[in-house]
This record gives C-alpha cells, sequence and structure tokens, in this order.
C-alpha cells in the first residue's frame, strides 16, 4: 500500500467540522439526582442544623445516632450521606478530621457521593423489616471499618421497622461500639417507638419555603440553560409544597414541555396547563359571575372550562384561592409573586367591595363543596350545584345587617303570638285556654304584700291562680322537679281557689296530688284539694303543650317569610330552633 495513503488518513479527521456533536458520557440524570446537594452549603433551609452539626464536629461531641425527620423531598437521605461523608473525611491530603465542609475530593468522599464505600452501608427499612434484618447489623457492628474512620448505617424510612426489630435493635443503639454510627431517616416519626428516639439525636428538617424554592430553581435553569418566566418558576414552586425533589420533578417535566412545545421557554401558561391548574382569568370571570348572582353566567363558564379539560375539583380548588387572597389583601397580607397586574387589580377591587363576613361565609361554602365534589360520581353535577347554592347564600345578608333590617323594618315579620281567629269561628284548642297561657309578665314570688295575688294570710281563703302562676311559684322556691310535673303533664279539668282537678296521666301519680297540695300550702297558707278526675274532652292543653303548638305555628309562618326561604334553600339541612334567651321569656 501506497505511504501517501497512510498520510493522508490523519487528515480526513482533520477536515471534520468542529462542532460535530460528542457522544454523552452518560445516560440522562434527572435534576432532583444531579443536584442533589454533596455539602452542606448545597443544603438549603436546614441552617439551625447544620449550625448544630458544625459545632458538634468542632467540640467532638458527636452522638452515636441521629434521626432525621421532615416531609419528603426535604434532603433527609442527603443530609444523612452528607453526615457521613463529614464523618469520614480525610482531606486531600489523607490527615484531616471529621469536619463539616468534607472536601469531596479525597477517596472516603468520592467513594460515599458514588454510593460503594464498604463502611457506609444504606438499608431501606421498607423491604428489610423483620428481625433477622435487624440481627445482621447487631452481628457485624462488632467488627471495626475497613477503611474509613467510622461505619455507618443508615436506615431509610425506619418507621417500617417492625416492633420487634425496633426492640432487637435496642441494646445495641444505646451503646454502640465508638466506630459505629446510625444514621435514620423517617417521613413518620410518630411511628417510631419513643424508646428509640430517646437514643438519638433527633433533627427535624423544614419545609423549604417558596422563595427559596424560586432561587434554588431559577440557578438550576441557569445552569441547564433553559429560559423560565419569573410566573413559571413561582408556580412550580407553590406545587412542591416545601419538597425540593418534588419541585425538580415538576421543573424538569416543565422542561421537557417547553421543548415539545418548540419555543424552549417555560411559561406560566404551559406550566398552569401541564399541572392541571385552572386559568386565573377564567376563575376570576366565575368569582365574578358568582358575586353578581348570575347563576347561569356561572354554570356556562363551569361548562366552558370543563370541555377544556380543567376538573371540577381544580376550579372549586381556584375559587378557594381567591377567595383566601382577597381576605388576605384585606389584612394586607397578600403578595403573590406568580400573581399577574390584571389579577391584582381585581383583588383590590374586591377588597374595597366585599366585607370579612361575606368573604368568610364564601370560604366555608367552597371548603364543605370541595369535599362534595372530591367525592362525587359525577363532579360536574355537584360543582353545578355549589355554585348555586353559593349564589344564592352570597345574596344574603349577614346576620349584623339582617338585625340593622329588621330593626329598621326593613324586612318583614311576623307576630310571635298566636293569631286571633276571626269571629264566628272557634279558637284552636291548643290556644282556647286563656286561664292556662303563659302570663307576659310572671307573677312575683309571694310576699307579704297584701295586694300580691299568691299571698294570702294564714287562715285566709285561697286566692285564684292559674296554672302558669302556681308553675311560676314551684320554681321560685326551688321545687323544679315538681314545677316541671306541672308545666309538661297537668292538662287543667277545674282550677278555683282551694281546688285543683286535672286530668289523669300515668306521669301524675297519687304522691304527685299530695305534693302539689302541701307545697301550696306552704307558699299561699291555705289548704288545696289536689286530685286527679276523668278527662272527658274538657281537659285544657298542658303549659308544655300550649308553648309546643305556639312554637310550630310560629315556625311555619317564619318559614313562609322570604329571607327564611332564601336560607333554606341556600342550607337545605338548617333547622329553625329556640334561641335560649326566646326560650327563657317564652317561659311562664
Amino acid at each position: 500500500m501506497d505511504d501517501s495513503a497512510d498520510d493522508e488518513l490523519p487528515m480526513l479527521g482533520m477536515d471534520l467540522p468542529e462542532t460535530t456533536p460528542q457522544p454523552s458520557a452518560g445516560p440522562y440524570r434527572v435534576l432532583a439526582r444531579k443536584y442533589r446537594p454533596q455539602t452542606f452549603a448545597e443544603l438549603i433551609g436546614q441552617d439551625a442544623m447544620v449550625r448544630t452539626l458544625g459545632n458538634a464536629i468542632a467540640r467532638d461531641r458527636l452522638a452515636h445516632a441521629f434521626l432525621m425527620t421532615g416531609v419528603r423531598g426535604v434532603g433527609k437521605t442527603s443530609t444523612a450521606r452528607l453526615i457521613a461523608k463529614a464523618l469520614n473525611c480525610i482531606g486531600p491530603d489523607g490527615q484531616g478530621g471529621p469536619t463539616i465542609d468534607p472536601c469531596g475530593v479525597c477517596e472516603p468522599c468520592r467513594a460515599i457521593t458514588e454510593g460503594r464505600h464498604i463502611d457506609v452501608i444504606e438499608m431501606d427499612a421498607a423491604s428489610n423489616t423483620g428481625v433477622d434484618d435487624v440481627r445482621e447489623i447487631i452481628e457485624a457492628v462488632r467488627y471495626a471499618a475497613v477503611s474509613a474512620r467510622y461505619k455507618i448505617y443508615i436506615i431509610d424510612e425506619v418507621h417500617m421497622l417492625s416492633r420487634n426489630a425496633f426492640n432487637a435493635l435496642l441494646k445495641t443503639l444505646e451503646e454502640p461500639p465508638p466506630h459505629v454510627k446510625f444514621l435514620f431517616a423517617t417521613t413518620e416519626v410518630n411511628k417510631v417507638p419513643v424508646t428509640v428516639l430517646s437514643r438519638c439525636q433527633r433533627f427535624d428538617l423544614r419545609r423549604i419555603t417558596p422563595d427559596m424554592l424560586f432561587a434554588h430553581f431559577s440557578a438550576i435553569l441557569q445552569k441547564e440553560g433553559v429560559e423560565a418566566e419569573a410566573p413559571a418558576i413561582w408556580l412550580i414552586a407553590g406545587a412542591a409544597e416545601g419538597s425540593v425533589r418534588d419541585g425538580l420533578s415538576i421543573l424538569d417535566q416543565a422542561i421537557a414541555h417547553a421543548d415539545l412545545d418548540g419555543g424552549g421557554k417555560i411559561s406560566a401558561d404551559q406550566v398552569r396547563a401541564m399541572l392541571g391548574l385552572s386559568d386565573r382569568s377564567s376563575i376570576a370571570q366565575l368569582m365574578a359571575t358568582i358575586l353578581d348572582g348570575d347563576a347561569g353566567a356561572a354554570i356556562d363558564l363551569a361548562r366552558a372550562q370543563y370541555a377544556l379539560g380543567i376538573e371540577p375539583v381544580a376550579m372549586v380548588r381556584g375559587l378557594m384561592d381567591l377567595t383566601h387572597a382577597v381576605t388576605l389583601a384585606k389584612v394586607s397580607r397578600h403578595d403573590d409573586p406568580a400573581l399577574a397586574e390584571v389579577d391584582r387589580e381585581r383583588i383590590g377591587d374586591w377588597v374595597q367591595k366585599l366585607g370579612f363576613a361575606p368573604l368568610n361565609r364564601l370560604w366555608q361554602l367552597l371548603l364543605k363543596g370541595h369535599d362534595e365534589v372530591l367525592r362525587a360520581n359525577n363532579p360536574l353535577e355537584h360543582l353545578e350545584m355549589l355554585l348555586l347554592r353559593v349564589i344564592y347564600a352570597a345574596s344574603l345578608p349577614d346576620p349584623g345587617e339582617l338585625a340593622k333590617r329588621l330593626e329598621a323594618g326593613g324586612v318583614p315579620t311576623m307576630p310571635l303570638a298566636a293569631p286571633v281567629p276571626p269571629s264566628g269561628q272557634d279558637a284552636p284548642a291548643a290556644v282556647a285556654a286563656p286561664a292556662a297561657e303563659p302570663a307576659a309578665n310572671p307573677a312575683p314570688p309571694p310576699s307579704a304584700s297584701a295586694e300580691s295575688p299568691v299571698a294570702a294570710s294564714p287562715g285566709s281563703r285561697a286566692s285564684a291562680l292559674t296554672v302558669a302562676q302556681i308553675h311560676q311559684l314551684l320554681e321560685s322556691t326551688g321545687n323544679h322537679r315538681l314545677a316541671v310535673q306541672v308545666y309538661d303533664y297537668m292538662r287543667i279539668i277545674e282550677l278555683e281557689p282551694g281546688s285543683i282537678v286535672f286530668a289523669a296521666v300515668p306521669a301524675l301519680d297519687a304522691s304527685f296530688s299530695r305534693e302539689l297540695g302541701e307545697a301550696l300550702l306552704a307558699q299561699t297558707g291555705s289548704r288545696w284539694q289536689v286530685r286527679a278526675g276523668e278527662d272527658g274532652g274538657a281537659a285544657r292543653p298542658s303549659l308544655g303543650e300550649i308553648r309546643a303548638a305556639r312554637i310550630a305555628d310560629n315556625g311555619e309562618r317564619i318559614r313562609e317569610l322570604p329571607v327564611v326561604k332564601a336560607v333554606l334553600a341556600a342550607f337545605p339541612d338548617a333547622k329553625l330552633v329556640e334561641d335560649d334567651d326566646n326560650r327563657h321569656r317564652s317561659n311562664p
């Protein structure tokens, strides 16, 4: 073969364009793994824990067991690995000791980062729950570390261990060999036995605030070379609910969504559509129709949103978020960076128009309706019924305004007393007994005054008493049991001075007649003949029956009031009840 051909081969390689894409160095790693913190400085939102660990390492006061607890995705397992690196770091020169700032370049640091260190054992308690798994740990802790300063056991989701496994671990956990450290992580610390908690140094990892997540996600997007609108990042930070891992997973999805869309830039509308959130402008229009009382427009808007793929429960959540935002804005405590300027102006208008009472009523209605829509077989129907309920309730005045209208005569009311029947008609049986009707002003307790209707000097003839006065007399003297019997069961056949004949009922036996006669004798100084008689239809209703009939009659007429009708329509489970003050006034 000609040598010139061999000389030309390297030249062919030199002629290749420099922009030829190189093969990837490895498979793609999701953002949650790619940007897992490798130093305590990269661990966001846990400054108190980092300070405590740093002081403990500096003073050589290291606990033998650590427990990290918190919601998912705040860095519990990452913190355990960082502690393992901090305890076993030997520095770039191989002469270092435990430090809060591990170098990341020495062999122990790199091996722990890559998950291949022989003395750092990670165990998932969800798949190793039994005593046998713990027994292996107990047997292994007797042997010194192979190449590290400490042998470290990282047990994730430690609350999944069985009770027997926890009991088997207790002795070793309390008095482990000096070369062993235990690092536990859990999301449900309440399931960890107290005996285990007392043997560990506990760190409660906090939720990451939205502003910290915003800054963190913005820095990651800059490193990834992806553009994003600020409201879009705020939406992702809010959807993460304090979890860095959840937020990075959503961010990964948002980047892919933006790339598929063709623009390459993450927008708020794209994120909102990706998360299934209702459009803010549509929710604002729905809120406006509710406050205007336009039921037809509200239902049309809800159906239009449903046709676009927005779930009914998401619409309810959107209304709740808007109600919450307006309420906080009234106390100058609302500052949502994801809000557009038009939304801020709209909220400002509602702040001026709405008071706390209607906002609170709207919140309660939506809160109750949210659970109904969430559990419903047909969520759209329940949403429409919820909107109608909210609209009719929103048009009602609050209790304070209703009281002012009543005082001003702006609301028609019905008298509480039973109506007088027209001439020529018989009065109802429940109200046709004036002698037994409770007095408007109950008689006072007996006194020495000669003008008192219930007082009489000893030996004088008994004064005339009504049933209401007898009941009041018994109540005033503390004879409550006898007063209740008179009120509830004594149906008068004949009532004259010194004589009472009542209809015989099982609740009033012979002892009732004797006790009532003795009580009247003690208070009036005159003897009273009290006996049961045959009820031939002449017995008048008892005081309790009269009051029940009056309340029932008043209740029917109250239900016919327009305001009450609207309330009962908005709250189908509501009932009319008599308040304590009114009950006290109506009692004889």
